[in-house]
């Protein structure tokens, strides 16, 4: 029997497998709520055991792409409870995705009030599409007070509970690809001089806060994190004392107990590989669900499940473009290949419409 394949718990939440289909931007939420077609989209891919949900911003702030969905409205919970209730009727688990993307943005793609806000007054180097007026670059963000801090602290809280309402299992906290959370860790893009600002222990401290406080929503069973040590995405370049930052912040987040952490390496796609020294302690420190994503196919995420190297897989691409995967890694049958230029773009094609098996 292939572990892969074979039930697990995350917790104490059943799962009919051991892979988990990883968060994807995929810019489908007109308006900025989940709708119909999105419901079908993930339904399609639910023979995973756990899926995550899109980066989702519990902020008005947190919108930096377009069509990027919230979970802070009506409106938005109501369009999430569909496809969580789409979702469980076809077996998987859901959590749902925090993303507040910071300084990664535009105020083109912000409602009406809203402000790009980071930890500091930098800009990240690069470009942000908008729908207005194409491409621009990021914007500068203003640096957030302690006021700021506070109300987003909530902003997180009562999104989790938000999330809870709308039928999620649980909520992913994304520290990772340079998106607000990792703002806060990574000394390029945290400049300040306060308690949020210098040493790790302050760097974190934002990350940490939040975490507390989302625990404090809904219970440490229903909080897991993804982290990206050695992850360059959106202008966060390696520094000298990352293995050591990282390590401490594991430590923290094993004692809150938080039910998993899902661990980035993105060097399939060209970034540098996470050191395996960097996993192994991870492993090692925290006592949690560890989950490992980044390039994985049947074999490989069989492997490492077999070796004790992770808890879970999760996956991104193949199941962007194969709604069966399970099906297919189980036949060993070929998979699509996904289209790159329809991953961002409003509409069916590219998004539900990959062929199945016959």
């Amino acid at each position: 029997m292939s572990r892969l394949f074979s039930k697990t718990t995350l917790g104490s939440l059943p799962l009919q497998n051991h892979l988990l289909m990883s968060p994807l931007t995929r810019n489908r939420a007109t308006g900025n709520i989940p709708n119909a077609l999105m419901a079908q989209y993930y339904a399609q891919r639910a023979t995973a055991g756990l899926i995550i949900s899109e980066g989702t911003s519990p902020s008005p702030n947190g919108l930096g792409y377009p069509r990027m969905p919230g979970i802070f409205s009506a409106e938005q919970i109501a369009g999430w409870k569909r496809v969580t209730d789409a979702v469980h009727a076809e077996g998987a688990k859901m959590f749902i995705q925090f993303m507040h993307c910071g300084r990664i943005g535009h105020p083109l793609n912000l409602p009406q009030g809203a402000r790009v806000l980071g930890p500091s007054a930098v800009a990240a180097v690069g470009d942000m599409y908008t729908d207005a007026e194409g491409m621009k670059p990021n914007a500068l963000p203003q640096a957030m007070t302690e006021a700021d801090i506070k109300t987003a602290i909530e902003e997180f809280a009562q999104g989790a509970k938000n999330a809870v309402t709308a039928g999620f299992d649980g909520v992913e906290l994304h520290g990772a690809n340079g998106y607000l959370l990792e703002q806060f860790i990574r000394p390029n893009s945290n400049q300040r001089t306060d308690g949020y600002g210098g040493a790790i222990e302050n760097r974190a401290r934002f990350v940490l806060e939040v975490a507390d406080a989302v625990i404090e929503a809904i219970g440490k069973d229903k909080v897991g994190i993804r982290l990206s040590p050695f992850g360059v995405f959106n202008d966060m370049p390696l520094y000298d004392a990352m293995q050591a930052d990282y390590t401490w912040l594991a430590q923290q987040l094993n004692a809150r107990g938080v039910v998993y952490i899902h661990l980035v390496d993105h060097s399939a796609m060209g970034a540098p590989t996470v050191p395996d020294a960097m996993k192994a302690a991870f492993r090692q420190l925290f006592k949690g669900t560890l989950v490992l994503s980044g390039g994985y196919d049947a074999a490989c995420a069989e492997g490492d499940l077999v070796a004790g190297k992770a808890d879970l897989v999760a996956v991104g691409r193949p199941f962007l473009a194969n709604p069966d995967l399970i099906a297919r890694w189980q036949a060993g049958a070929a998979v699509n290949a996904p289209d790159m230029s329809t991953f961002y773009t409003p509409g069916p094609e590219g998004y539900t419409d990959y062929p199945t098996l016959a």
